[in-house]
């Protein structure tokens, strides 16, 4: 199959049994029916909410090491990474 931006060549691409057809020169990606409900179907994850922040004796927030951390790679990233 063609690109249809550019003409080039498609390469496929299985991850997480999702076949992926995407273009190695404009990075453009498609899918077939029903890979994007895979893809969203996989990548829910249920996760629970932070614990709220505690309070110090003088009625202000304790720093509880609430850092604004790096965003770790997801799964859409591990599928998307060529």
């Amino acid at each position: 199959m063609k690109c249809p931006i550019d003409g080039t060549a498609l390469v496929i691409a299985e991850r997480s049994g999702v076949e992926i057809d995407y273009c190695p020169q404009c990075r453009g990606v498609w899918l077939d029916r029903g890979e994007l409900d895979k893809i969203i179907d996989r990548s829910v994850v249920q996760a629970p909410p932070p614990p709220p922040p505690g309070r110090d004796m003088h009625g202000g927030y304790e720093d509880q090491g609430y850092r604004k951390k790096k965003k770790r790679g997801g799964f859409l990233e591990d599928l998307f990474d060529f």
